[in-house]
């Protein structure tokens, strides 16, 4: 049982398909406001797809009901549209999507590329890294729990666009992954896929924190049939300890500075500092769209401390 070819060690990613409108997305969880991070990752999602004259989407990832808090999803597009942020269609909802989510669960378990698995986290390894225990046949006295992606033993490669030629092996990283959850609920990597194909999604411009997904994600791209997008991985937002802001108790930009200071600032953490005259919102996206270049943003976690870029790595 494998996801890729038994007789190709090396996995190239299928070339996204070439069209006229580039497509880009924000898709943040709705399990708390808006912070620095995530700002980030919208500003550079929409600035990729417009200097290019495309579209920019955001779509909520409400799948996961045990995280959510209630009104993070209004919150987080009000807090984007403060920004001036708004999408190019109407915002979608992943929770809307269950029966495409199902379809292609059931797709894959009929091509024999996923199987059920009666395991539990507690019976991983420590490296966490499933050791295949079900792919043949859930062992004796357990039940079915999750399903997971056979992910064969392939490397694969992807270009991105900020940090170059990327190699990974699904199968020394994760093993085989969980599509479906214990609970029943379709897990991320199914999900996202999915629904970026269904959205036309061309450029999937996030943080490098999602880095080490993409190989997973490009093997469900291939055996559903769908083409790969173009990558772009931003830098984590780190404080001056080090943990990611998100996580951070460090004063977040996004409540602590005006509009206009904090969008500055996020430019900024993406390697685009703006010129002393771009105060307001207007004059610094119009500044941003005319200078926009991925080539500029910087490669490891930038460090945002008492509302400056303190250090990033070029």
């Amino acid at each position: 049982m494998a996801a890729v070819e038994p007789d190709s060690k090396m996995v190239e990613a299928p070339c996204a398909l070439e069209v006229s409108t580039p497509v880009g997305r924000f898709a943040p969880s709705p399990t708390g406001d808006l912070h620095f991070g995530s700002l980030v990752a919208a500003v550079g999602s929409f600035l990729d797809a417009r200097a290019r004259q495309g579209q920019w989407l955001v779509r909520i990832e409400d799948i996961d009901p045990p995280r959510e808090v209630a009104g993070a999803a209004e919150r987080q597009l009000a807090a984007l549209a403060k920004f001036g942020m708004t999408p190019d269609r109407p915002i979608m909802y992943q929770s809307r999507s269950r029966l495409r989510h199902e379809a292609a669960l059931d797709q894959l378990l009929d091509l024999a590329l996923a199987y059920p698995c009666g395991c539990s986290r507690k019976d991983l390894p420590p490296d966490g890294i499933y050791p295949g225990t079900c792919r043949s046949g859930i062992p004796e006295g357990r039940q079915p729990r999750s399903v997971r992606f056979a992910v064969g033993e392939s490397e694969v490669a992807f270009d991105d666009r900020a940090l170059g030629l990327q190699r990974q092996v699904p199968a020394r990283q994760s093993g085989d992954f969980i599509i479906r959850r214990a609970d029943g609920l379709i897990a991320y990597q199914l999900a996202v896929v999915i629904d970026d194909a269904a959205a036309g999604v061309t450029d999937v411009v996030r943080g490098a924190d999602l880095l080490d997904s993409t190989a997973r994600q490009i093997l469900l791209q291939r055996a559903l049939g769908f083409s790969t997008p173009r990558y772009l991985h931003l830098p984590v937002i780190v404080d001056a300890n080090g943990r990611k802001l998100s996580k951070s108790r460090a004063a977040d930009p996004v409540a602590a500075l005006p509009a206009g200071a904090t969008l500055a600032l996020a430019l900024e953490a993406l390697g685009h500092p703006p010129p002393p005259g771009c105060q307001n919102l207007a004059s610094l996206w119009t500044w941003a769209l005319e200078h926009w270049k991925p080539a500029r943003i910087p490669l490891g976690p930038v460090t945002v401390h008492d509302g400056r870029v303190e250090s990033y790595t070029p």
